[in-house]
């Protein structure tokens, strides 16, 4: 009886220290992947009809790894300091969803890519995973993640997709927008391409 109790204690303990090991930066990044191309291929949410279905899990396994506020910040530069609390709040929702849809966009066009996990690197709390996307007529297409450890678990703050990286491609656009015009033109632009991109959806 006391060895059967051992074994389950064993079992158990086991159980929890599993449930929560902290998964490498390219573990979290295959995982996510995997995830995101399993949807576009089920047959459950093909068709234009199935759009918002396919669009709202796309989007949830999307956040799991990405930290839009991180990218936020990172995105507005010497400008995110300026913001109220609000103004972050606000910024951080329309950013998410820009970044959502051109991803969704994007990743709908699948057509049986094959992607290749190439290297890892991590340097303390931040670490690079580098891939590849080979196309169905043998283009390479190099993608890396750059991510962040916050505590818990690794987070991409960053994408680089055939050397231009995400995050410093439109801040230089935000900047230049805020420079010349103000920063509430920026969030003026962003939610008319958000109007725009509902309207086209519906």
């Amino acid at each position: 009886m006391k060895r059967a109790v051992l074994i389950l204690f064993l079992i158990s303990v086991f159980s929890l220290s599993t449930a929560f090991a902290v998964l490498s930066p390219k573990e979290e990044v295959k995982v996510a992947v995997d995830k995101v191309i399993s949807i576009v291929k089920d047959p459950k949410y093909k068709g234009e009809s199935k759009t918002p279905q396919r669009r709202a899990a796309l989007r949830a396994e999307i956040g799991k790894i990405i930290d839009f506020e991180e990218m936020s910040k990172r995105s507005l530069g010497v400008y995110w300091k300026e913001r109220t609390p609000a103004e972050k709040k606000e910024f951080i929702a329309l950013y998410k969803d820009l970044l959502e849809r051109s991803y969704a966009n994007k990743i709908e066009s699948y057509t049986n890519e094959k992607v290749i996990y190439t290297d890892e690197k991590i340097d303390g709390k931040y670490a690079e995973v580098k891939t590849k996307v080979i196309t169905t007529d043998q283009k390479e297409i190099p993608i890396d993640y750059r991510l962040y450890f916050n505590g818990k678990e690794w987070k991409v703050y960053d994408i680089v997709i055939e050397g231009i990286s995400l995050v410093s491609n439109y801040r230089s656009q935000f900047n230049k927008i805020i420079r010349n015009y103000s920063y509430q033109e920026l969030v003026k632009r962003m939610k008319s391409k958000q109007i725009e991109e509902v309207t086209r959806e519906k």
